[in-house]
């Protein structure tokens, strides 16, 4: 067989190694999809109770919802997820662009922490300093453990004075596949916030009390907000990275099908030219011994 149809051979065992592994990343994207939107669901009742706790503590006493602090209320700090991982489209660049615009509305200082790799190589290239790296999860076990280090960077921080307001900057899912960049003002909590709490009406007749220890209650339950509005943010990001991943292995698949296609056709119609060829020197060779014989 002619070098030609070697190479196409070859072509084609690395197109269906590639599919292969395609289809493999793609499966494991939805797969991943789903377990972080199964989080983020699952999270939303915890995040209900919590917001309904702080509901009961706020009204019956006007109580310091966090410990005092001396925080530089012309110091932003801006927690912004992104990825680690490639084939994920335009993810970290949409997400920058609107982190960008959005602290640009603060005149203020900034000090930027970011969660995941590639994402700090855009900010570099927007000219923001970033501050503070942590390392994104790579599942879902790994998210409690990253969000306790950046909740208590943030009770550092605003302890001692360095930071004032914080946002939180990630990836929204929507509808589909599809994501959105979404902006959070985490802290602090005043009255802007207290006003969203006290919106929510209780579930039944009876509102109970916090009858022993009231602010070390409100105190612990702020803390759960924080985490559960980190923890949140995370798993809403990851969910949306491998959104983007789905949509990238799918268009491969569809491009590498359409290779194999093409790459077959070209193998078959060169493997019937040579065919042709072989039986065409098949029937001059047989002519010509006819000829030959017949002869007088």
């Amino acid at each position: 067989m002619s070098n030609t149809a070697v190479s196409l051979r070859r072509k084609i065992a690395t197109a269906s190694d590639l599919i292969a592994i395609v289809r493999t990343m793609k499966a494991i994207a939805a797969s991943s999809i789903h377990e972080y939107e199964n989080a983020v669901s699952a999270l939303e009742d915890y995040n209900r109770a919590v917001q309904l706790a702080l509901l009961v503590g706020l009204r019956q006493k006007s109580v310091a919802a966090s410990p005092q602090t001396h925080e530089k209320a012309n110091m932003v700090a801006a927690v912004i997820f992104g990825s680690d991982q490639g084939l994920v489209g335009q993810f970290n660049e949409r997400l920058v662009d609107f982190a960008v615009q959005t602290l640009s509305e603060h005149p203020c200082r900034k000090r930027i922490w970011t969660v995941g790799e590639r994402i700090q190589t855009r900010l570099d290239s927007c000219h923001l300093d970033v501050d503070t790296r942590f390392e994104l999860p790579n599942s879902l076990s790994a998210i409690t453990a990253m969000v306790s280090q950046i909740r208590s960077e943030i009770e550092n921080r605003r302890i001692g004075g360095d930071i004032g307001p914080v946002y939180l900057f990630h990836n929204h899912p929507v509808s589909g596949a599809t994501f959105e960049p979404n902006c959070l003002r985490l802290l602090p909590l005043d009255e802007v916030w207290y006003r969203e709490i006290a919106q929510r009406d209780w579930p039944t007749q009876n509102l109970p009390e916090v009858i022993q220890g009231r602010k070390p209650a409100i105190i612990a339950f702020v803390q759960e907000y924080i985490f559960v509005s980190l923890f949140r943010a995370c798993a809403e990001s990851l969910a949306s990275e491998n959104a983007c991943r789905l949509i990238a292995m799918q268009r491969a698949e569809k491009n590498i099908e359409n290779l194999l296609e093409t790459l077959g056709t070209d193998f078959h119609r060169l493997r019937q030219r040579v065919i042709d060829e072989e039986l065409f020197d098949v029937i001059a060779g047989f002519e010509s011994y006819g000829t030959a014989t017949h002869r007088p």
